[in-house]
């Protein structure tokens, strides 16, 4: 094995050693004052283009600049999680670097008509929706005297929408109930028309009240529940979650059945 050793200018040596080999290889120096670069040494690399390479990890403590790309860059793998109704504990999955949520709160319930103006039986408001740190707010009641329902809030999220507020004519005879508020996931229900009952919401939707057979009052339309959304790049193993339900509609006497309000959701978006 051949080896050329340098004397330091002070003490010490520095020896260049080939290894062995079969063949005859060349190492060509740039023709430049500078440093060599190391395979284990710690170094700043300036002017370098890498063709193909397969970084295992990028550790950035300052500005990353992405070169000008046709195409889509994004993560290879995603999987979504639905709930629906419920509580409990989500389980960020394994090796799953960001998750995407999105929030509904549930929606109130549609008020009950009355011949007396302030006798209609108010709905209930939805309740809240909940993903950790976020809330999408349940939609408020519609109320008596033909009070329309607003919407619920939202906080927490990089997206935060307030629900739709409802609808909130007074009286008359034949006429359709008030429409509940709309959610981000959908429209609310549809007032009734001539003594008939309100139909049902979208998720988070506010619920609505029945129509009139007579000369009575109606009820409020409901307003819908808030909506949040959120990009986690760095999620935690576990978040607490719970799923707001649609309020429920309250009674009537005289005009078709209100509709409750639609239940809320989450829908979680995983990115690997």
């Amino acid at each position: 094995m051949s080896q050329v050793i340098i004397a330091g200018d002070t003490s010490g040596t520095i020896t260049i050693q080939a290894p062995a080999t079969s063949g005859s290889s060349v190492l060509t120096l740039p023709v430049a004052t500078d440093t060599l670069v190391g395979k284990a040494t710690t170094d700043t690399l300036t002017n370098k283009t890498l063709t193909s390479p397969v970084i295992a990890a990028i550790t950035n403590t300052g500005t990353l600049t992405l070169p000008t790309l046709t195409g889509t860059v994004g993560l290879a793998t995603r999987t979504v999680q639905v709930f629906a109704s419920g509580s409990g504990t989500y389980t960020t999955p394994t090796g799953c670097k960001a998750i995407f949520i999105r929030c509904v709160g549930g929606g109130g319930g549609g008020c009950g008509g009355n011949a007396n103006y302030n006798a209609g039986q108010q709905g209930a408001a939805g309740g809240n929706t909940t993903f950790g740190s976020l809330t999408a707010s349940g939609g408020g009641a519609g109320l008596a005297n033909a009070t329309a329902g607003i919407g619920g809030g939202a906080s927490g999220g990089d997206v935060n929408v307030t629900g739709g507020g409802a609808a909130g004519a007074c009286s008359g005879t034949g006429r359709a109930g008030n429409n509940g508020g709309n959610s981000a996931f959908g429209a609310g229900a549809g007032g009734g028309g001539d003594g008939q009952p309100a139909s049902t919401p979208s998720y988070g939707g506010g619920g609505a009240s029945g129509g009139a057979s007579g000369a009575a009052v109606f009820g409020g339309g409901a307003g819908a529940g808030g909506y949040v959304e959120k990009l986690i790049s760095s999620p935690a193993a576990t978040y607490s979650y719970a799923v707001g339900a649609g309020g429920a509609a309250g009674t009537n006497t005289v005009t078709g059945t209100p509709s409750a309000g639609g239940g809320g959701l989450i829908i979680v978006t995983e990115s690997y």
